[in-house]
């Protein structure tokens, strides 16, 4: 009887806890192979000078796989790693490891699909099924109450529709054990250097700074969720693990549920909500391909942005709190929401940037980079966002005074 190997593509989703991918494989499979490729693409430089992954974000990453790696061998496996495209890689290991079908989690964003499209269509020559997951909502696409096409274009339409009509999952059960095959090749997770990084680009390590891994991201998890806990800087702990799939949002969730005291509802609520317009961006790239991609103000020249950008990271701008902000975001990769959408508002009102150009320098810089999160909020904020309501109207100036947590940091 031949048995079914599964060769586990992981992309965003860097955990062993509530993966269903992990799960099926393990639960349908006889012999369970997990592979992740660093892909050359995600390190280059884009057109507008910046790199699709800057040297924070591919440190967290390394570490997250890292990570990875180590749970996988705690349960008997291992994690496969290489340096190169893999619908260049992908089927020459299919053929050494005689597997049977692939499991990944579907994305939404173009270059993310196009990738799958491509190992998608090596696989069939090779008469292989890859098999589609979408597990990276809070809402699971298949208990939403409508379809995606119909989904309303306004975000308190769409919270309210799905919080009163669909629910979200429960956590998948731990894995226990995988078996994997028996001859696993080694294989060593590159350097920062073999990704084109030297480490002079990396920021010395501050106290706030966060490491990669699934073990950090429950931690950090833990710290923030609890009542005394009540920073600008909550969510954003969290949102880098999440972006890179070291924590699942449903299992976030429900810690949140679980944390929830009637004292600090409005804390709670507020994370919630975060994961709400995660969600909302996904569903609303998958309702309206490309739609945050797309240059929605062709009056403000990319190529005058791009200038203007160069100057304005040359030195300081003169203003404390953006400053401060810039230092932060270089320094740590992450910013608190509030925070951002004043480093993002100034750059939009005051230096007059494009907003596909603000959000090539948050994909650069920021840790917690997602394309439908990143692109979604930098169009809200230019004011041409799905939902109308929720663009950004107020000048970056009131944005700062209502942040007192940072005035206090710059006096």
């Amino acid at each position: 009887m031949t048995k079914k190997v599964i060769l586990v593509w992981f992309r965003n989703d860097l955990r062993i806890h509530d993966n269903e991918i992990l799960f099926e494989a393990v639960e349908r499979g006889d012999i369970v192979i997990p592979v992740y490729f660093f892909d050359p693409r995600y390190f280059e430089s884009n057109h507008s000078g910046f790199r699709n992954t800057g040297v924070l974000r591919a440190n967290f990453l390394l570490e997250t796989v890292a990570c990875l790696k180590e749970r996988l061998k705690e349960l008997g496996a291992d994690l496969l790693v290489f340096h190169g495209q893999p619908e260049d890689l992908i089927a020459t290991l299919c053929a050494k490891y005689d597997v049977t079908e692939v499991y990944h989690h579907r994305e939404v964003a173009h270059r993310e699909t196009k990738i799958s499209e491509r190992v998608e269509a090596v696989l069939w020559k090779e008469k292989i099924n890859l098999k589609h997951f979408i597990g990276h909502t809070l809402y699971h696409k298949e208990d939403l109450p409508i379809p995606i096409k119909d989904i309303p274009d306004s975000f308190s339409a769409f919270k309210k529709k799905v919080e009163k009509e669909s629910f979200v999952r429960p956590v998948l059960p731990a894995i226990a054990a995988i078996t994997t095959h028996p001859h696993l090749e080694e294989t060593k997770i590159p350097t920062l250097a073999a990704l084109g990084f030297s480490l002079d680009d990396l920021p010395q390590q501050t106290e706030a700074g966060l490491r990669g891994g699934e073990e950090q991201a429950l931690q950090m998890m833990e710290i923030t969720l609890t009542p005394q806990y009540d920073e600008v800087d909550d969510y954003n702990l969290i949102s880098p693990y999440i972006a890179h799939g070291a924590v699942s949002p449903a299992f976030y969730y429900h810690k949140i549920k679980a944390a929830a005291t009637t004292g600090n509802k409005k804390k709670y609520e507020r994370l919630i909500m975060r994961l709400l317009w995660r969600d909302y961006f996904r569903f609303m790239l998958k309702k309206h391909p490309n739609i945050f991609f797309q240059n929605h103000q062709p009056a403000v020249e990319l190529t005058t942005s791009i200038e203007k950008m160069q100057q304005l990271l040359s030195r300081e701008t003169g203003e404390p709190v953006i400053d401060t902000l810039l230092q932060q975001l270089r320094q740590e990769g992450n910013l608190p929401y509030e925070h951002r959408e004043v480093l993002a508002a100034y750059l939009l009102q005051e230096v007059g940037i494009n907003h596909l150009l603000g959000a090539r320098f948050f994909e650069e810089y920021m840790i917690d980079y997602a394309p439908a999160t990143t692109y979604g909020h930098w169009l809200h904020l230019a004011g041409f966002g799905t939902s109308s309501k929720d663009n950004l109207k107020m000048d970056w100036h009131e944005i700062s005074k209502k942040q007192y947590t940072l005035r206090a940091e710059v006096k």
